[in-house]
């Protein structure tokens, strides 16, 4: 075995989302990072839709951004069309969605790392790790590639995304692979089955690809983006591409006839398939026989890049054989005379139970190892992501002996999402939703840079120059704000007819600007003709329409958002409550058996994350809370 001559603090397993993050946070922090990964060309891939973003998992993009990752900028870099969802809706679950070329953002990707300082990138496969055994617990030392070279670190990510023990199947044909094209990695797989972790298997699939000259594009509705757009990055403004529709088609009762016919040759419906799979993104055939009731299901047909006819077909995930895909296409408006490019498929792969992370992604027990990604049962760029740099941030605290970095449940998306990982576990593939947030007021997309920009720029992944932006983005919200409160329009004929003419209503015996605003029917550009006319010292010219969003909202909304700000305060000294690791819970007097053997196999940090944990008690916890009081006085 060659042992590598270069030591690095830490080593990144993989180069898909969660691994590039990882990587790119340790570099930032100033550490000597290695990726290594199976393929460098396929850094950045995006192996399913080339979207970012969507319901919640926009919050995650612009939370990463806010931190000082790279998905933010990557997407406006690349993004061929942008949509926000639920507009219509309160401004908590408004989320922002970008179909983004697919080509350009692996590009982008790759070369956003290969100019990081302190980033060093090597092509190979991961098939064992070295540990050395540090009172009891295993403590991680490196890897051991194919060729037999052992790279050394302090601490290891892995984010080995579909790919550890991955086996693809198109109809009743199945083939060992991490995705179509890609080899699986099976070393690593046993490597971590020897480790005696709690693992299990877990199934995603995609759609067949599509030759956009064959669409009859004119059968299709199209779906234009927002104009103008609003982007992702808080920090970067890199030139727009050319924008471009995307269209709707639906299937139809042939179509689920068709399906139906030919359950007894697919994979999920014969046992061949044994994984469980994502229930809120299932498959064209799952849907069909689980919604037997709907005569249609909506297709988004979306352009996978400005420079290939290559065509995503969303909502067509199949793992049917390849002559019922062709058939499938047949009945389909517009898709009638498609030309399948790759065919639909399935992959199932193997996953770690999360509940055995710490908070950090630290495997419990195994000194410097992380995980992140979909090895932790997760779904979604945007959660791999998310994971990627956290896991990447507490790998570089651990190296450097800091405190770990934690985001709260009332903090951020990503907080919550690791909450509910490492307390719950999962069952099935997890993907984010504002529902799983209990404070998504206070957790909105506008002011994901007022909760983490402070926390990028402390760990030393925001800049100086970009944390000055955040800062002067705040300060002209706040000054703006104090300057509307500032502003009385007095009782008078004159004001009446003046805000009665403008769409203000009356300003009554006097209101400020600011109570104005609070006003449900009153938005900003509404009120605009009455900062000149009773303000004209406001300066707007600093306000960018994100700016104006912020303010506007938390006008708006003070009154709620003070409310789950006290909620939060409330909950926070029984939620923060610290439980002692080496804690006896045979001692806790009135657990029952069920509930003391969920709390030691969690081995929950605090009394806020033992709530958390699926069967737990309010019983239960009064019997813990009693029991570290009572621990406390003996003590003391």
């Amino acid at each position: 075995m060659l042992t590598y001559p270069k030591t690095y603090d830490a080593i990144v397993i993989g180069g898909g989302h969660a691994g590039s993050e990882a990587a790119h946070a340790l570099a930032n922090m100033g550490l000597e990072t290695l990726i290594v990964t199976m393929n460098i060309d396929t850094i950045g891939h995006m192996s399913c839709n080339p979207a970012v973003g969507g319901v919640a998992k926009g919050h995650l993009a612009k939370e990463v951004d806010a931190l000082g990752g790279l998905m933010g900028r990557l997407t406006d870099a690349t993004a061929i069309q942008y949509k926000r969802l639920n507009t219509s809706k309160g401004p908590a679950v408004r989320s922002s969605r970008a179909q983004c070329d697919m080509a350009r953002y692996r590009l982008e990707m790759q070369n956003a790392l290969m100019n990081t300082d302190h980033l060093t990138l090597k092509q190979g496969e991961v098939q064992d790790m070295t540990f050395t055994e540090k009172e009891g617990d295993w403590n991680v030392t490196g890897v051991i590639t194919e060729m037999d070279v052992h790279y050394q670190a302090e601490a290891v990510v892995i984010t080995t995304g579909t790919f550890l023990g991955g086996l693809c199947h198109v109809g009743l044909d199945n083939f060992e692979a991490g995705r179509a094209g890609d080899e699986a990695s099976y070393g690593l797989a046993a490597t971590l089955d020897d480790l005696d972790l709690e693992m299990g298997r877990l199934k995603t699939g995609t759609t067949p690809r599509l030759d956009g000259r064959t669409l009859d594009w004119d059968a299709m509705k199209p779906q234009y983006g927002d104009d103008p757009p609003r982007r992702f990055s808080f920090y970067h403004d890199p030139p727009m591409l050319e924008q471009v529709p995307c269209y709707i088609t639906y299937t139809n009762p042939e179509t689920h006839e068709i399906i139906r016919d030919n359950t007894d040759r697919s994979p999920m419906f014969t046992g061949e398939i044994e994984a469980v799979g994502p229930r809120y993104c299932p498959s064209v055939e799952d849907k069909v026989v689980r919604f037997d009731d709907k005569d249609r299901h909506q297709l988004f047909i979306e352009p996978e890049g400005l420079d290939t006819r290559e065509i995503y077909p969303n909502g067509l995930s199949t793992s049917l054989p390849l002559d019922v895909q062709m058939d499938i296409l047949r009945t389909i408006p517009g898709l009638e005379d498609a030309e399948i490019m790759r065919p639909g498929y399935a992959v199932e792969y193997d996953f770690v139970n999360p509940i055995q992370l710490d908070p950090t992604l630290e495997l419990n027990g195994t000194d410097g190892l992380f995980l992140a990604g979909q090895i932790n049962g997760t779904s979604g760029y945007e959660e791999a992501a998310g994971q990627g740099i956290v896991a990447g941030i507490n790998a570089g605290r651990k190296i450097k002996d800091g405190a770990p970095f934690v985001l709260g449940r009332d903090e951020a998306y990503i907080g919550v999402m690791i909450d509910d990982l490492v307390t719950k576990g999962v069952d099935e593939p997890y993907r984010m939703f504002t529902s799983r947030a209990e404070y998504r007021l206070l957790l909105r997309e506008d002011n994901a840079d007022w909760r983490l920009s402070e926390y990028g720029w402390e760990l030393g992944l925001l800049d100086d120059d970009h944390y000055e932006k955040f800062r002067a983005k705040k300060e002209s919200i706040e000054r703006t704000r104090d300057q509307l409160a500032d502003t009385m329009v007095g009782a008078s004929d004159e004001n009446e007819a003046f805000c009665e003419d403008i769409g203000l209503g009356s300003p009554g015996n006097g209101t400020t600007l600011e109570g104005f605003l609070r006003r449900p029917e009153v938005d900003f550009e509404t009120l605009e003709p009455a900062i000149e006319e009773f303000a004209p010292d406001i300066n707007l010219d600093g306000l960018t329409d994100e700016a104006i969003e912020a303010l506007e909202i938390q006008i708006k909304y003070e009154g709620y958002i003070e409310r789950q700000i006290d909620k939060v305060e409330e909950r926070r000294d029984k939620e923060e409550k610290e439980i002692p690791e080496d804690i006896d819970y045979d001692e806790v007097h009135g657990l029952s058996n069920e509930v003391r053997e969920k709390l030691d196999r969690i081995q929950p940090r605090t009394v806020g994350q033992a709530t958390r944990i699926r069967g737990m008690t309010p019983a239960g916890i009064s019997a813990l809370l009693i029991h570290l009081e009572e621990e406390e006085e003996s003590s003391a």
